[in-house]
């Protein structure tokens, strides 16, 4: 029998086609550079992967320069992207999961089997060299499903991305916004601590009731409770911040953060600025379809195994003849069939139908909320521009005009001193009002951001010191 008289350099043809097929290697740097594409207006194209010491150095450096002036917003995020250990350990585990898809889309490597067998004067020497023959014939197949897969992490890897830098952005806004809260907390209280010291005197010398020095002393009781939650929210949003940025303590103690939040757009953005997003361009839509693709293939993948298995071997047998000294060589091969007896996979292929079911549904389930997510987003961004610009142009400077005249009316002893005071206590609590309008703006912005490319991020933060403040000045100088 000479059909496999060249199996040996047959077979060396046949694994080195399957080799070529079966091997499409990872990309990591591709991978972040198509996230940073699609991510451009979060990261700026600078998220990398740190893997040596001089890149480690360089990102060390770059924070030492970030941190040696007052931190802006985009600052921030740039100051993250390179400073973050969390980020990168988030990067290496991308890798991680890129590797393993890629490995799933691979052919097993063969066994190779070699028996000895002596019986009197003869022996026998057995090679059987075999590999699944429904790997060979499904790799396609199992390639394609590997690349979906990778994209799959892919975007995943971009959705992190974006709500990190969302999360710093808005990080960012909450503590600025605590320590601007903190510096008019602490006007209120010292307006409070002299209008309770001079309703003190006055009833020493009998010009105060009991009554009224105790309303001027519970005011600034309740001055005094809010500056130190206030001064608290400050530490709070700072070290939440800090976090975020993956700062030690030797650069958490460098940190300087400006003295107010930015101004208010000139002009907000406008619904019709809110182009129709394609689906395609949508993070959470892209990766909803993506798993759809996968399910589909998956389940076709294991259709077939669920019904039948073939392992596929050939043989090289040498026989010898020791009393005679003759040798003899027998080439063939086998097929191993797993035959479905016990279980026809009926479970397994219920499962799989059921799971391809559940995506389809998950994709148009993401497809119908998109637009209503984002609609909801742009609401929140819409009424927060025009709460805060309503603050700046109506509120506070009104509060600025009756105090100015509040001051007239003093001087010319129309209005007493606790009056004044009352009112100052009020112009301050409008000014940390408008904080918090603002604040609660360019938290809406960054949601509005984020929301766009698909990863939408809630609104929720500490509740600002000058809400409760501003509740407490009703009435309090009266």
């Amino acid at each position: 029998m000479n059909t496999f008289r060249h199996f040996p350099l047959r077979l060396g043809a046949v694994l080195g086609a399957l080799l070529l097929a079966g091997c499409a290697g990872t990309d990591m740097g591709r991978m972040l550079a198509d996230t940073n594409a699609a991510t451009e207006a979060f990261t700026a194209g600078r998220l990398e992967l740190s893997r040596t010491a001089q890149q480690s150095r360089a990102r060390a450096e770059l924070a030492r320069q970030l941190l040696a002036s007052p931190l802006g917003m985009d600052a921030a995020v740039q100051l993250a992207l390179a400073n973050s250990a969390s980020l990168q350990a988030m990067l290496a585990q991308s890798e991680a999961d890129l590797s393993a898809a890629d490995q799933a889309g691979r052919i097993a490597n063969p066994v190779f089997s070699f028996e000895r067998m002596r019986f009197k004067d003869e022996l026998e020497l057995g090679r059987l060299l075999s590999f699944g023959l429904l790997d060979v014939l499904t790799l396609p197949r199992r390639q394609a499903a590997a690349r979906n897969q990778g994209a799959q992490i892919q975007v995943q890897l971009g959705a992190a991305v974006v709500e990190r830098v969302s999360q710093v952005r808005q990080a960012w806004v909450r503590a600025v916004a605590a320590e601007q809260t903190v510096q008019y907390a602490e006007q209120v209280n010292r307006a409070a601590q002299a209008g309770a010291e001079l309703a003190r005197r006055m009833q020493q010398t009998g010009n105060f009731s009991r009554l009224q020095r105790a309303r001027q002393h519970a005011f600034y009781a309740d001055a005094v409770a809010q500056l130190a939650s206030a001064r608290h929210a400050a530490t709070a949003t700072r070290e939440e911040l800090t976090r975020l940025l993956g700062l030690d303590d030797a650069q958490a103690a460098a940190l300087q953060l400006p003295d107010r939040l930015p101004d208010l757009p000139v002009r907000p953005m406008q619904p019709e600025q809110l182009v129709t997003l394609a689906s395609q361009q949508r993070l959470d839509v892209r990766l909803a379809r993506l798993q759809l693709e996968g399910a589909s293939q998956a389940q076709d993948l294991n259709l077939v195994g669920s019904l039948i298995d073939v392992e596929f071997g050939v043989r090289h047998d040498t026989a010898f003849d020791t009393h005679s000294g003759d040798r003899a060589n027998r080439n063939g091969y086998e097929l191993a069939l797993r035959l479905p007896l016990f279980d026809w996979g009926d479970a397994q292929r219920g499962r799989m139908n059921a799971q391809s079911l559940a995506a389809v549904h998950r994709y148009e389930a993401v497809v119908r909320s998109a637009a209503s997510q984002l609609r909801e987003t742009y609401s929140a961004y819409r009424t927060a521009h025009d709460l805060a610009r309503h603050y700046r142009d109506e509120i506070v400077p009104l509060r600025k005009v009756m105090a100015d005249e509040n001051l007239l009316r003093y001087n010319g002893m129309l209005i007493g001193v606790f009056e004044l005071l009352a009112d100052t206590r009020e112009q301050i609590a409008s000014v940390m009002g408008a904080i918090a309008a603002q604040q609660q703006f360019w938290l809406a912005d960054a949601a509005l951001a984020s929301s766009l490319i698909g990863k939408p991020v809630g609104l929720a933060g500490p509740t600002p010191a000058g809400g409760a403040v501003a509740r407490n000045t009703e009435g309090a100088g009266h």
